[in-house]
């Protein structure tokens, strides 16, 4: 650990929020700029997030760190974009994560269809969550690195982008991510929320709709923690000058029919197409039409730029702006192995994260950030909640290359699925996805 000289102490730091006091501003500018540039330690940092954890943050305090966060390093400016001479608004869309979760690569190109910028800076899955990029990385050629000039250059020709957030947005955060990820304090919520807000500030987009997922497949489990973690991050943005709204959505069933890479980049493409699955769709559009309201585009309507194709002409200039070959095949796992419903009835229940966590151990996705992942590993789904199944159909589909995690992955999926006999009344049916939207709330500034 470094030493200086300094008006701060951080053990005063540490005790005050241990105290259930409040740290005022210049105590957060300090020891968020001190642990960057590691003058704090990280065991002193590990205390500090484990007394957030437990005794929080108000309003103030939270938005003060996120604005430190984000003075940790570069801001980008969107602000000059412009084609045909006319200013060119922005907006992004920011998941927390799920199972299945490719709306991102239908959603940009489909917003951009009516003349908006969509940045999205985009990370890699970690655990049973999957990741963008990784998603993307699935198709050959495409590239996930782009320097800035060249970022602004295909939002000014093509209106959208997905690539990976260079390391001078919020270091701060990345460095906290990572401890965070070792401590136990990850589901603190003020630091989920400032993690996420200062890079989507530091972004530089004019508006931002957030899709936190609630559920078993989801960080957050209930609703009112996935409402709490909504509010906090749409003040954030308010504060910030960003026009912020979320949408709470089900995370109890994955999102469609596949989870893992090149598994999800098809199902993205037939949205495009103009097909589908119907949850998958109904998610796309109704953030469309939030981001498209928030640049000024109330009146656009998404449906129809599915259904003529012009999403998916943004689509093709996309990943062939980033390398990509939009016609290539995509990757294809070695083995496959099926499972079977093991009885007749009604499917009610198919869990999230048991279906992420067999993706993840098929090879889709990593215990370590530095992990390879296979394209071509993740699971099928032939059935969800609602429909009929007979004992013996098949019910999911395991893709992966390295054949000795079939056993592991159908561990994981052991406690996953229920089925009601015919005739049998549907316990609960309103939170299993089998009667619901996936969309469940919405949340704005008033």
């Amino acid at each position: 650990m470094s030493t200086e000289s300094s008006t701060f102490d951080v053990v005063d730091v540490i005790r005050t929020k241990r105290d259930r006091g409040r740290l005022d501003d210049a105590a957060i500018d300090w020891v968020v700029d001190a642990y960057t540039r590691g003058v704090v330690a990280d065991e002193q940092m590990s205390a500090l997030a484990m007394a957030i954890l437990l005794n929080g943050m108000d309003r103030a305090e939270i938005a003060r760190w996120t604005a430190a966060m984000v003075a940790s390093g570069e801001r980008l400016d969107f602000s000059g974009l412009r084609r045909d001479g006319r200013p060119l608004p922005t907006v992004d869309k920011h998941s927390t994560g799920g199972v299945g979760d490719k709306i991102t690569l239908p959603l940009g190109p489909l917003v951009a269809a009516f003349g908006v910028a969509v940045p999205q800076l985009s990370g890699r899955g970690l655990g049973h969550t999957g990741g963008t990029l990784d998603k993307l990385e699935a198709i050959p050629g495409w590239r996930a690195g782009m320097t800035n000039d060249a970022l602004l250059a295909q939002l000014r020709d093509v209106g959208a982008v997905v690539a990976a957030a260079g390391s001078g947005l919020a270091p701060a955060d990345a460095k906290l991510y990572a401890l965070r990820d070792v401590t136990g304090t990850v589901e603190a919520i003020p630091l989920i929320a400032s993690s996420i807000m200062s890079k989507k500030i530091a972004e530089g987009t004019g508006a931002l709709v957030l899709d936190v997922k609630v559920g078993s497949g989801a960080f957050m489990k209930t609703v009112d923690d996935a409402r709490e973690l909504a509010r906090t991050m749409v003040d954030l943005g308010a504060d910030a000058g960003v026009s912020t709204v979320a949408l709470l959505t089900d995370m109890s069933t994955p999102l469609g029919r596949t989870a893992g890479n090149a598994l999800e980049v098809a199902e993205a493409v037939e949205v495009l197409a103009g097909g589908g699955p119907a949850d998958v769709v109904e998610l796309t559009l109704a953030l469309a039409r939030e981001m498209l309201d928030a640049a000024g585009r109330p009146d656009a309507d998404p449906a129809a730029a599915l259904a003529d194709g012009r999403a998916m002409d943004v689509w093709r200039r996309m990943i062939a702006g980033q390398g990509g070959d939009p016609d290539a095949p995509l990757p294809v796992a070695a083995e496959t192995e099926t499972v079977l419903a093991s009885a007749t009835g009604t499917l009610t229940r198919l869990d999230a994260l048991a279906v992420g966590v067999a993706a993840w151990r098929l090879g889709a996705g990593r215990a370590r950030k530095e992990d390879p992942v296979q394209a071509g590993a993740g699971v099928t789904l032939h059935a969800r909640p609602g429909d009929p199944v007979t004992a013996g159909q098949p019910l999911l589909t395991l893709h992966t290359d390295t054949p000795e995690a079939f056993g592991r992955a159908r561990e994981a999926l052991a406690d996953a699925v229920d089925v009601a006999p015919d005739g049998a009344t549907v316990a609960g049916a309103g939170t299993t996805g089998v009667d619901r939207s996936i969309v469940l709330e919405r949340v704005a500034r008033p």
